[in-house]
């Protein structure tokens, strides 16, 4: 196991004492007092997550997590707090907290959820890559390009799109081929998929215009030419 973890507890003594234990343990541990002091911080390394105090003074351990999940790139959160109770257990693990342990802990058993966490924060950075990756091969493409590409996840046939876009079927299928090319897929269900992650991550899609010719009024096929 290897990884950060933002030890956030305002106890200086037990988080001295956490700090020596997550050392032994071969992990990085990064101190802080405050739920504040962790928020005004910007540490994009990975895997790391956020081994978390409730109560502290000012900002609680649940305003923490709820500010976090503001953030993109938030790394996942482990609660361990000496003041435990059913509802705001239920609450945390619901707002996407890993676990919730209650002081004392086990070391194995701390160990193991933050093992859990910085598997999910690795993981969680494999997808961003990803998603970084197709979101700067739709930036590649022209802007007609793109409108092709709408045109095409919405099921449209190239002559549709031609008539959308006042142009001829040729030029439709010339750019719907290098859509294909750019976006790295080989079948229009592969990039209607990757049309959908787009949209996940935040990507406004260029729009393509609603005209179709009056014969077009049949049922679409998926794929049609």
């Amino acid at each position: 196991m290897h990884g950060t973890v933002h030890v956030v507890d305002d106890d200086t003594s037990y988080r001295v004492a956490l700090c020596r234990l997550l050392s032994a343990a071969g992990l990085e541990p990064v101190p802080y007092g405050s739920a504040v002091e962790y928020l005004a911080t910007d540490d994009p390394r990975s895997p790391a997550c956020v081994l978390l105090d409730l109560r502290m003074p000012g900002l609680t351990g649940l305003d923490l997590q709820g500010a976090l999940a503001m953030r993109s790139r938030a790394h996942p959160v482990v609660f361990l707090t000496g003041y435990a109770d059913i509802p705001t257990t239920v609450r945390a693990i619901k707002e996407g907290a890993v676990d919730f342990l209650t002081k004392p802990v086990e070391t194995d058993t701390l160990l193991r959820s933050l093992a859990l966490a910085l598997q999910r924060d690795e993981q969680n950075a494999k997808q961003r890559a990803c998603t970084d990756e197709l979101a700067a091969r739709y930036a590649a493409l022209t802007h007609r390009e793109r409108q092709v590409m709408s045109g095409v996840v919405a099921g449209r046939l190239n002559k549709q799109i031609a008539y959308a876009l006042d142009t001829a079927e040729r030029t439709i299928k010339t750019h719907r081929s290098r859509v294909m090319s750019k976006m790295n897929v080989r079948c229009v269900p592969e990039l209607v998929h990757v049309a959908d992650q787009l949209r996940v991550a935040g990507v406004q899609l260029q729009p393509i215009p609603d005209v179709l010719p009056k014969d077009a009024l049949r049922p679409i096929a998926m794929g049609a030419q």
